[in-house]
């Protein structure tokens, strides 16, 4: 199952934190910026997007779905 979230990665320190929440995490996470997809996990890979619009999160989870969205909810643009 996939979910897609709006997020916003708009400073330094939220990329930070954001990659260490998502790590706790065996799940596949994508980033999608235009024609960009780029694994969620890697620092350097968010650092090549244009981090000043929101980003698409593609969660690739079944059972911890909610797990995982509670834990990135300072994130998620609602």
């Amino acid at each position: 199952m996939m979910k897609t979230v709006q997020i916003s990665l708009n400073s330094i320190d939220k990329v930070k934190s954001f990659v260490n929440e998502i790590t706790k995490y065996d799940n596949d996470f994508d980033l999608v910026s235009g024609r960009y997809v780029i694994d969620a996990k890697s620092i350097m890979g968010i650092f090549s997007l244009d981090l000043s619009k929101p980003i698409d999160l593609n969660i690739h989870a079944d059972g911890e779905l909610e797990d995982i969205l509670a834990s990135l909810d300072a994130y998620i643009i609602k």
